[in-house]
């Protein structure tokens, strides 16, 4: 029995589904993925997490990651874990904003075990965009939002 003073366990809440995902990304898992448990070790999720973010600004937004004058950093980043993944599966990690700011973004990703609704992980990823030569906060570019608000939920 639970007394009064001990907190109760915080509430699962319904993981979202394949059809909340404006965009996805096929990845591979590979043979290195996998830790000495036989499933992807945990943070290689960070990994593709960081993989559909970014082929999406660089293919959809034009981010040019070489000589743009604007970069985006991670300023944080969290991912909760449902099931397990493992090589040789290969996931569907599905991409949408749920916040964007002036200077950043916060994405909400989640992976999927291709053919499955529920997601075997979900977590969230903020970069602020800086420019390069300052290395200061900005405004992002007219291109990359366009790219960003296409990702958000209406």
């Amino acid at each position: 029995m639970m007394s009064s003073s001990t907190p109760a366990a915080p509430s699962v809440a319904t993981p979202p589904r394949r059809t909340d995902y404006p965009h996805f990304l096929a990845i591979p898992t590979r043979w290195m993925d996998n830790d000495v448990y036989g499933h992807v070790n945990n943070v290689v999720y960070y990994s593709y997490f960081d993989t559909v973010i970014n082929e999406h600004l660089i293919r959809d937004g034009g981010l040019d990651i070489h000589d743009g004058s604007v970069v985006g950093y991670c300023v944080e980043s969290q991912c909760r874990y449902l099931a397990p993944l493992a090589f040789p599966e290969t996931i569907d990690a599905g991409l949408r904003v749920g916040h964007l700011g002036k200077s950043s973004v916060r994405y909400e990703i989640a992976l999927f075990r291709q053919g499955d609704d529920v997601p075997a992980a979900v977590g969230h990823f903020v970069h602020v965009f800086v420019a390069r030569e300052e290395n200061k906060p900005t405004a992002i570019p007219p291109g990359l939002r366009a790219c960003l608000e296409r990702l958000m939920q209406h």
